[in-house]
């Protein structure tokens, strides 16, 4: 009997963690370019937007070089549609946006028909909507079409809310990756678990973050490979509990389920290779991803000393991040896996 109380709050924090999250995202605001360019993390956003754009970007070229023809995607935990520009640009053929949030849902929606009614013939990639909780329910049953694959599925920002539980994860997991056709791709981002462990570990009350991002974990080590939960804090867009990713633990459960680990980067690493390419350098610049520094006005995204010390005075303007920000940015990595062929 005891056990089973505990099962049933169990079950009811995990569903309550849930409402929270989809709580959250529902009630953030849109906001508009001024607003935003406002915002202390203004220029962190756009570089990790800048990495979520050389990674799509570079994937949907690997798909058309090795299979010429039509590119369906999966955009999972779509948010307010943050990325139907790259799908965009990327000329993609189909679009399924999913999310736990179901106003983040209408608002990628309304995004989408907004950008479709000002294209020209309306030559814009078809989509659907669905609003569900991919850690708990199979997405397959509520596509349009059942026999549906995509050749693509892309999953920015949240993997690390599923890793609660194993049950959550491998549900999530599933769903990424079950209607991929072999060949197809697995991306994402996520926070960094040995990294969080690092700068944790350095702390008393294992806490760590600065005036614009903050982590608590809320046990103290050793850590369960699930249900490793900490409250992350980013100003103005997260402040929601999260839960720590063991990378190996999902490369094996992702080898379980048909994939192989294509990459796996750091985004201070994946910055460093990838800002070599001519493309993405110049794409860095009109993306607003690097702050320019010193600032035409004197007045940086960032105050407080030490801040752009990095810089060498008396340079001429350089672009760079300021330390606060790079301490969030770096926390976070890259992956890509690939669906494998069935054993004969």
């Amino acid at each position: 009997m005891r056990r089973r109380e505990e099962e049933t709050h169990m079950a009811k924090q995990s569903c309550d963690r849930s409402v929270a999250v989809a709580d959250h995202y529902n009630r953030l605001q849109e906001v508009g370019l001024q607003a935003r360019s406002q915002s202390p993390i203004f220029y962190m956003r756009n570089f990790n937007n800048w990495v979520k754009s050389v990674l799509i970007g570079e994937i949907l070229d690997q798909l058309r070089r090795s299979s010429p023809g039509p590119v369906r995607v999966l955009d999972l935990g779509c948010g307010k549609g943050g990325d139907l520009l790259k799908w965009r640009r990327g000329n993609i053929s189909h679009l399924v946006c999913t999310d736990i949030a179901d106003v983040s849902v209408d608002q990628c929606r309304i995004r989408f028909e907004e950008m479709k009614r000002k294209s020209h013939n309306n030559d814009i990639f078809s989509a659907e909507f669905i609003t569900a909780d991919a850690t708990k329910e199979q997405l397959a049953p509520r596509l349009a079409d059942p026999a549906l694959t995509f050749d693509l599925c892309s999953c920015q920002f949240v993997v690390h809310y599923s890793f609660e539980s194993r049950l959550k994860a491998e549900t999530m997991l599933k769903n990424a990756t079950e209607k991929l056709r072999p060949g197809g791709f697995f991306i994402g981002t996520t926070p960094d678990a040995y990294e969080l462990m690092r700068r944790a570990s350095q702390s008393a009350d294992l806490s760590f973050g600065n005036n614009v991002f903050r982590v608590q974990f809320k046990s103290k080590p050793p850590f369960a490979l699930f249900g490793a939960e900490y409250h992350f804090h980013l100003e103005g867009v997260v402040d929601v509990p999260e839960f720590m990713v063991y990378f190996p633990l999902m490369t094996r459960m992702l080898e379980k389920l048909g994939m192989r680990l294509v990459l796996k980067s750091r985004f201070s690493e994946f910055f460093q290779e990838k800002v070599k390419d001519e493309r993405h350098s110049s794409l860095l610049q009109k993306m607003s991803a690097l702050e320019p520094f010193p600032a035409a006005d004197g007045n940086q995204a960032t105050s407080g000393n030490g801040e752009y010390s990095h810089v060498t005075e008396g340079m001429r303007p350089v672009g760079t991040l300021s330390r606060s920000q790079w301490d969030a940015a770096s926390l976070y990595l890259v992956y890509v896996f690939q669906k494998m062929d069935p054993a004969p």
